[in-house]
């Protein structure tokens, strides 16, 4: 069933978070719909605008629909990742997205609510979501680059104008996390003071938070076990920092870098220790596995286990 996440939203504020899960793969999907099936959990399946290059967005789409018919009972919306105003207006003209982002955060701040409210006003037409992003975040997602010395935090004192001006439906804000497997690795952590601030401005308004992938140190040392050379200061979210957020009106936790890395490390080890093998079934089917279990947890962190079944439409 698809569910605007307008609803999700409404339900889970300040109890429980959504995962809005990056997908590329045919793996990915069936393990994200047979992880919400199996948990009666609400998920948001996303895509970039470089997941919809790299197949087509029509692959992707019908990926989902047929993931959907084979798991009835998952609820689910469909999301646009990080797009611009072409890509936006592309997702919102073909009907089948719930909502998109439009991420105008690196420019100054008139000039992203005078982009952000162009997108919002055509979504709304459709009544489809927008996704805006106030503040930077550093490191690397797709094609998305941004050095550690641009990043700057969301300023807890825009907020209120930016939500007014704009009309958006969320808000993804910089408070410490940043993308790609690195996120933590100088050091600092979410910046639950900026989280507190932000929420008291606008109570009651959903907050994303990108980069929320926790980097699991098992998969880093088991990758290059079998040939990787990540870097051992590779850091994600704790499990703690994830449930201390969702108390501060974060309703939508991104995540994608986890994903890659268990493909990664399902992929090294298949080639590694079975040298003779060469059928993609067989590591296709154990990531499928993998990533199914791999939600299922997520969901169970985030507290969204067996709510889809309570959320009132």
């Amino acid at each position: 069933m698809i569910v605007s996440p307008k609803i999700f939203y409404e339900n889970c504020y300040g109890k429980y978070a959504i995962p809005a899960i990056n997908i590329f793969t045919l793996e990915q999907v069936f393990g994200l719909f047979s992880a919400g099936q199996k948990a009666n959990a609400p998920f948001i399946v996303q895509m970039t605008p470089v997941a919809r290059n790299y197949t087509h967005p029509e692959m992707l789409l019908g990926m989902i629909k047929a993931a959907s018919r084979v798991y009835p009972k998952a609820t689910f919306a469909i999301h646009l990742d990080h797009g611009n105003e072409a890509h936006a207006l592309d997702a919102i003209a073909s009907n089948h997205f719930n909502s998109v982002m439009i991420d105008a955060s690196h420019d100054p701040f008139k000039t992203n609510v005078k982009r952000t409210r162009s997108v919002v006003i055509e979504a709304h037409k459709k009544n489809v979501l927008v996704e805006a992003e106030l503040g930077v975040l550093s490191g690397v997602e797709d094609d998305l680059s941004v050095e550690e010395k641009s990043a700057r935090y969301t300023e807890p004192a825009e907020v209120e104008e930016f939500v007014k001006e704009t009309q958006c439906d969320s808000l993804a804000v910089a408070v410490g996390t940043s993308h790609g497997a690195y996120k933590f690795s100088g050091g600092q952590g979410i910046q639950f003071h900026i989280l507190k601030e932000i929420q008291n401005r606008i109570p009651n308004f959903p907050i994303v938070l990108h980069g929320g992938s926790a980097v699991n140190a098992t998969e880093i040392r088991r990758i290059n076990e079998h040939g990787g050379q990540l870097k051992t200061n590779a850091k994600g979210v704790p499990p703690g920092d994830i449930i201390e957020a969702i108390k501060y009106g974060v309703c939508k936790i991104n995540i994608a870098t986890d994903l890659r890395l268990i493909w990664a490390r399902v992929h090294r080890e298949f080639f590694i220790d079975t040298p003779d093998q060469f059928d993609p079934i067989i590591p296709g089917k154990t990531y499928m596995e993998e990533c199914e279990q791999f939600i299922i947890e997520k969901f169970d962190l985030l507290g969204a286990t067996g709510k889809a079944s309570e959320l009132k439409l």
